[in-house]
């Protein structure tokens, strides 16, 4: 009698959220998920017999919280301070970290960097790729001007071959780009679904913690700017961290989405150049020794990110409109933030900005998303609609409310004085951040109300009526 195949057991999951279900639904029904996606079916893969070889072979012991030294796990520091800051002070053994980010951003230039930290330091690296050839990864160690000693090569995707070899050269590091790449056997579907991508962190976390290895994994963006994969990959890791950049921006920002090991506020600051990713110890200065002397329509404003506070210089250019619904145009600062914007300084503030067309840019590329940046920006349109230069000394933050109020925002003491140690002398805030702010020496401050008190400040009515009559003239 002929014997009867055994059917394999599928299941339904959420993409988003990895949520599993025995029958398919029109939406996920995990509480908190939210996703309007349809399940996914996937078979569920056989249960092994036994437990694999890069598996802990002992229990775990039960162990009082008080009795545990936090130096019992040591962090590995690496020669850059920014990666040191956004990962928490280093390197921790057994972690599994997740770099994520756009293509071509630098993801695979990060990581082989930072295979060539370890390596200088005597540790045995393996590189597995997935996408690339280990003759295109050698060109890029000849670009980025090392030979690549110490770093191990494998250009493979198959999961039971990669933990064959990690088991058998046990590296003190291990990188893997990129998670998309990998599949497993015991998975029906392919490469970069739900199941392969789930499958292939749940056994790399597994093999780092067992081996107390750390691995590095790079991961792929959707359209959307979302992490591709299930969430449930982001909740397996320790670490995730975007890599980020505007288009023709040569500064790259690394930020922490989680963080088990350290502050998810932290952001380290890059240079793209032909060396690859160099820090920016002092971001501040570096962007002010770009800004041109007498600019209309840009204005200075002190942003905090995480323990850092980072002068940026927003830019605003107004002109009449040609069409009957004028443009708004937002780079590095939120869209409806600047439709709000524009609304307030047009009805509250006698900006006459509804038949302009606004465009707003952050400079160097990078994003600003706390509301302390209203202020300038109501600034640096009020300086491009007059054409009239702000002092090149000013900086301003405060958040604007809809009835045109400038609201105190946090921090307000580091802000300060990261623009005085660049040398500025003029500040316009919040008069509700005077109290308990100690003043460095040289700065003038000016605490506001209004938004109408701000630009009084800044434009006085002579010089207004000066850049109007200009403009009629033009």
């Amino acid at each position: 009698m002929a014997k009867v195949k055994e059917r394999r057991r599928t299941v339904f999951m959420c993409p988003s959220c990895g949520n599993e279900n025995p029958k398919w639904m029109g939406f996920c029904p995990a509480q908190g998920c939210g996703s309007q996606s349809p399940l996914v079916e996937m078979a569920v893969a056989p249960e092994a017999k036994g437990r694999p070889g890069w598996l802990a072979a002992k229990a775990a012991d039960v162990v009082e919280l008080s009795s545990i030294s936090p130096d019992s796990q040591p962090r590995d520091p690496l020669p850059s301070l920014e990666l040191n800051r956004v990962l928490g002070g280093g390197v921790v053994p057994g972690s599994v970290v997740l770099l994520a980010g756009e293509p071509g951003v630098g993801k695979s230039t990060l990581l082989l960097q930072l295979a060539q930290f370890a390596a200088a330091k005597g540790q045995k690296v393996l590189y597995v790729s997935g996408e690339e050839s280990p003759q295109q990864i050698k060109l890029r160690s000849d670009r980025l001007g090392f030979a690549g000693e110490g770093i191990l090569m494998l250009a493979e995707t198959d999961l039971g071959a990669i933990f064959e070899k990690l088991d058998s050269i046990r590296p003190n590091l291990a990188i893997v780009d990129s998670i998309q790449t990998l599949y497993s056997e015991d998975e029906t579907s392919g490469p970069g679904s739900v199941g392969q991508v789930r499958e292939a962190g749940m056994r790399l976390l597994r093999w780092a913690k067992a081996s107390n290895t750390p691995v590095f994994v790079s991961g792929h963006m959707t359209k959307d700017g979302s992490l591709a994969g299930p969430r449930v990959l982001e909740h397996m890791v320790d670490v995730v961290m975007y890599l980020e950049s505007q288009e023709d921006g040569g500064y790259r920002v690394l930020r922490a989405g989680k963080n088990r090991f350290g502050a998810t506020t932290e952001v380290g600051v890059f240079e793209m150049t032909e060396k690859g990713l160099t820090d920016v110890s002092d971001p501040s200065k570096a962007l002010l020794s770009q800004r041109a002397e007498g600019s209309i329509g840009a204005a200075l404003v002190p942003v905090v990110e995480g323990s850092r506070a980072l002068l940026l210089e927003v830019q605003a250019l107004t002109c009449p409109s040609q069409l009957p619904a004028p443009r708004r145009v937002a780079n590095g600062v939120d869209y409806n933030r600047l439709l709000m914007l524009a609304a307030v300084a047009s009805r509250r503030a006698g900006l006459e900005l509804s038949s302009q067309d606004i465009i707003v840019n952050v400079a160097g590329g990078f994003k600003i998303g706390e509301p302390a940046a209203d202020l300038p920006l109501v600034l640096a349109m009020a300086s491009s609609l007059y054409n009239y230069p702000l002092d090149p000394e000013l900086f301003a933050f405060g958040e604007l409310g809809l009835s045109a109020e400038i609201r105190a925002v946090s921090q307000a003491q580091r802000r300060v004085a990261e623009a005085a140690r660049l040398g500025l002398k003029k500040c316009i805030l919040p008069e509700s951040c005077l109290e308990g702010l100690t003043v460095p020496n040289g700065i003038k401050v000016i605490g506001v109300r209004t938004l109408r008190q701000a630009v009084n400040a800044v434009l006085t009515k002579d010089r207004t009526r000066e850049s109007e009559a200009a403009l009629e003239l033009g």
